[in-house]
């Protein structure tokens, strides 16, 4: 199975997405788990190496043509952190998705970007997005919510703001964070038989 983590905006939680799924496909036991980091930034990479979580596999593929290699041959369950802004690799890597999980933030400036996202996904694909660094109870949250039900979008998990904040290449995996990325997980994998 392959997970597509992606948007076309950069900032909003894409390698934290990425690795919290990889994370939790280990706990539910799914091996091997490979994520693929094709971002340049390579910030999925560096943090897995800082804090190397057994049962995850890293393979840096920062192009198209490696990336779509990558996925390709990888076996088991397969997460790929692709890049912000580079619709070529996105493409690529969501062109062979079983799943794709959009990361976003609570906020307007959000919406277009997400939406230009959803278009490259073929039709057949599954998808939801994810609110990250969410301020639980706030205005802001529930008009996102709304909005995306609104669009026929499902909302696939709401990370709250501790969690985003707690976590980076500085920081191991939080069980909070485990817990509600299962969330996220088990929606992604609905679809796959």
């Amino acid at each position: 199975m392959n997970i597509v983590v992606t948007s076309l905006k950069g900032g909003v939680g894409k390698s934290t997405t990425s690795i919290y799924l990889a994370g939790a496909a280990v706990e539910r036991g799914y091996e091997p788990v490979t994520l693929v980091d094709a971002d340049p930034q390579a910030s999925s990479a560096e943090w897995l190496e800082l804090w190397p979580l057994p049962g995850i596999t890293v393979v840096e593929s920062p192009s198209e043509r490696t990336a779509t290699r990558s996925i390709e041959r990888a076996e088991g369950l397969v997460v790929v952190d692709t890049p912000p802004g580079n619709e070529r690799v996105t493409q690529s890597a969501v062109a062979l998705a079983d799943a794709v999980v959009i990361p976003t933030r609570a906020g307007g400036v959000e919406y277009s970007r997400v939406s230009a996202t959803i278009e490259l996904i073929p039709k057949r694909t599954s998808y939801g997005v994810v609110i990250c660094a969410a301020r639980l109870g706030t205005n802001d949250l529930e008009v996102a919510i709304a909005w995306w039900k609104e669009q026929k979008v499902e909302v696939w998990g709401v990370i709250p703001e501790r969690v985003s904040i707690a976590a980076g290449p500085e920081a191991r995996l939080s069980r909070e964070g485990l817990e509600n990325y299962d969330v996220v997980l088990g929606r992604a994998l609905r679809g796959w038989r």
